[in-house]
């Protein structure tokens, strides 16, 4: 895996967990050489983790459309900057410059994005692993709502392992690997 897009929130959150794992996600990433894709903020939870991977010599990649550029505050360091017209072309780049995806907490931007290549691969439009790192448990209300329309008839068992969860970042990113 030599590029990872990272799905995170431009809030830090409540808690100081949040930080530490956007930290250790990007640690991670710089130890394994896989470059970094995200949402090309410098605030919140990408500007952490996008800080910690160059802060350790990683390479980040940012993807952002024209109207946010505005709003978000830019990340001026990243390796590499891609403005898009849309964020529909937005996904559509990172899924493309992406051999896998993790989502770190984050607001309804972040679960947008999580549910994007979520939906990709179950329609069998890509088969690049999807991963949570699932800090403070935040993301257990998510998988009891798939569960929950797995029960209901809604998507189909299978679907439910599309998804790889951990909070270990280290331990996610082996078993995204091995999927």
């Amino acid at each position: 895996m030599e590029s990872i897009g990272v799905f995170c929130g431009s809030y830090v959150g409540s808690r100081v967990e949040y930080s530490q794992a956007a930290r250790r996600l990007g640690q991670e990433l710089v130890r394994r050489g896989v470059q970094l894709v995200y949402g090309a903020g410098s605030i919140g939870l990408m500007g952490i983790l996008a800080d910690q991977v160059l802060e350790l010599g990683g390479r980040v990649v940012g993807v952002i459309p024209a109207h946010l550029s505005t709003q978000e505050v830019l990340h001026e360091r990243v390796s590499k900057l891609h403005v898009t017209g849309s964020l529909l072309e937005r996904k559509l780049l990172m899924m493309e410059l992406s051999d896998g995806f993790i989502a770190l907490p984050g607001g309804i931007g972040t679960l947008d994005e999580l549910f994007e290549v979520y939906t990709w691969a179950q329609l069998g439009r890509h088969s690049k692993p999807i991963g949570l790192l699932n800090s403070c448990d935040y993301f257990d209300p998510l998988q009891e709502l798939i569960n929950h329309s797995i029960r209901e008839g809604f998507t189909r068992t299978d679907f439910r392992q599309l998804l790889t969860v951990e909070s270990n970042p280290d331990v996610l990113i082996d078993r995204m690997i091995a999927k």
